[in-house]
């Protein structure tokens, strides 16, 4: 029997390694991914980029993932955090935490080519690309799943891995509860006249939270929030207004910005699965979970669910040889509970803290940011989440 997992973005693709890697191939695992990682509109490989946490890099060193798409990253060697038109600010540096960089900055277009590599030859792997879920049969000891090819795969577990809002969670009863923000992320790639040498940032600004995080070629990766009310007079603006526009908002940091690159915006909504397990079923990375962008949160958490849900099922199919049981899919939500209740509450509450105007909060959350500059147990705190090195 076999482990199948549907969703071969960068969650899917990660947990099908991480298992074909903890069991030396002897788990057979089924990965089913509509898109091929080099098609123009791979949702999950696409031209955006993301933040991998030094402890997120860690883990994936542990799989041999690291090391395969290590040439695709930026590495991330401050993050100065702070409050447009007030005094408050953090600056985290690496070399505080005596390591090479706090995290790294993946292209994922890239990431997809690596990845794709790494699955045609892992052990104990099928690829099924292209090839989506028509129909899912879940019985008492097993699962079985068509696929629009006419194939049929036979399972012990299904693990929804297909992002936000998951058709297959939905098609087993898995419900979300829905937290709008009101508030739209606009991506783009830009370009600077002063060379970024590695420095991150994240400027909170009364419209939302701004983040530009460092590129190959010079490049810095922006993720910017606005009022979702904004949308078409943001996504108007020519190239030059856009520029201008964010150079008012970000400033003089890395000197004039010069250049856009192609931008897309969507919605933002925190999404949390009503439970992450359902019969022969376990929900991974933003099927189980999707945060608001703000501190970078988002696929960092989805890997420590990877990485626990991976470690969960190698040991109940080597113990029991039945890696998709009620009892290990238990032991897997509950190990993941602390942790995704801790990141959920840091990242909502950071946004409905510096999206509040009410100026002695204002203040107070200024007050907040100096006093986590000098002091450094404070600060530590902080960076301990924002590296990934948390419990899970």
């Amino acid at each position: 029997m076999s482990v199948i997992i549907v969703g071969g973005g960068m969650t899917g693709a990660t947990l099908a390694l991480a298992l074909s890697q903890l069991t030396q191939g002897a788990l057979d695992v089924h990965l089913v991914e509509a898109h091929a990682p080099d098609a123009a509109a791979h949702p999950g490989f696409d031209a955006r980029a993301i933040a991998l946490a030094a402890g997120t890099c860690e883990q994936l060193a542990r799989i041999g993932v690291w090391q395969a798409i290590a040439s695709s990253a930026t590495a991330i060697n401050t993050v100065h955090v702070s409050d447009r038109g007030h005094a408050g600010a953090v600056m985290l540096e690496a070399k505080d935490y005596a390591i090479p960089a706090l995290g790294q900055v993946v292209e994922l277009h890239d990431v997809g080519q690596h990845l794709f590599r790494l699955l045609r030859k892992a052990p104990g792997m099928t690829l099924h690309c292209p090839a989506s879920v028509v129909g899912v049969e879940r019985r008492q000891e097993r699962v079985s799943v068509t696929l629009d090819t006419g194939e049929r795969l036979d399972g012990q577990l299904l693990v929804a891995a297909d992002g936000s809002r998951s058709a297959l969670g939905a098609q087993c009863g898995i419900q979300w509860q829905q937290q709008p923000y009101q508030q739209l992320a606009v991506i783009a790639n830009v370009t600077t006249a002063v060379a970024h040498q590695g420095r991150a940032f994240e400027r909170f600004t009364p419209d939302g939270p701004l983040a530009m995080l460092p590129m190959s070629g010079g490049r810095s990766s922006l993720v910017w929030c606005h009022p979702l009310a904004r949308r078409d007079e943001v996504m108007s603006w020519s190239d030059g207004q856009f520029c201008d526009e964010l150079q008012r908002a970000f400033g003089w940091r890395l000197g004039r910005i010069t250049q856009t690159g192609q931008r897309a915006a969507y919605p933002l909504t925190l999404s949390t699965a009503s439970d992450v397990i359902s019969h022969r079923l376990a929900l991974v990375g933003n099927a189980a979970q999707t945060l608001h962008p703000i501190a970078g949160q988002g696929f960092n958490l989805g890997l420590r669910d990877v990485m626990s849900l991976a470690e969960t099922l190698a040991r109940a199919w080597v113990s029991t040889g039945d890696a998709g049981s009620y009892a290990a899919l238990c032991r897997y939500r509950d190990r993941r509970r602390a942790d995704k209740a801790a990141t959920i509450g840091v990242t909502d509450g950071l946004v409905h803290l510096f999206a509040n105007r009410w100026w002695p909060l204002v203040v107070g959350r200024n007050a907040g940011l100096m006093a986590m500059e000098t002091a450094s147990p404070v600060r530590n705190a902080l960076a301990r989440r924002t590296l990934g090195w948390v419990t899970r």
